[in-house]
């Protein structure tokens, strides 16, 4: 199937791709939309993996406090460089962090965060691990590798804390 330029701007706004990227996977995936998305997906999770290691000292904190001011939380995420901070994708990870921490009340980041005498801690009450509430099917893990794909910088959750009155 021919590849037109509508096809790759379709793409380019489905995914936040670039140019000769939406291109490559449209021809790579005989023009079919779906599989161009699962082709450019992969590609953006095997990047986001080469970037975790790098270090991330910009960002920013957000904060979401719930209708009846009786819940709030903070969330400190990181990124690699102030521009990255500063993009709409960015802040509205954050919130949407801080949306997910006032709602799900997780106790620890991720496994490695949980001390040793915490004994067993299940899944929904580790950050990354739990399912995203915006989209059950996610976990927020990969909802923040999807940014990192789309930004193309390390992006990481150093903290947060959750306030709630009477807790």
């Amino acid at each position: 199937m021919q590849v037109t330029v509508d096809m790759v701007k379709e793409l380019r706004a489905r995914t936040g791709a670039g140019v000769m990227d939406a291109k490559k996977a449209l021809d790579d995936a005989a023009g079919d939309l779906k599989k161009a998305e699962e082709i450019l997906a992969q590609k953006g999770l095997a990047s986001a993996a080469k970037r975790a290691g790098r270090e991330t000292s910009q960002g920013l904190v957000e904060s979401y406090i719930h209708s009846g001011n009786r819940v709030g939380a903070l969330v400190e995420l990181n990124c690699e460089t102030d521009f990255v901070a500063r993009t709409q994708e960015f802040r509205t990870l954050a919130r949407n962090l801080a949306m997910q921490i006032a709602a799900m009340s997780p106790a620890f980041l991720d496994r490695e965060s949980v001390p040793v005498d915490a004994g067993d801690v299940s899944e929904d009450r580790l950050l990354l691990d739990q399912a995203y509430i915006r989209d059950p099917g996610k976990t927020v893990r990969e909802v923040v590798t999807e940014v990192i794909a789309k930004t193309g910088e390390n992006i990481r959750v150093r903290r947060f804390s959750r306030f709630a009155l009477g807790e």
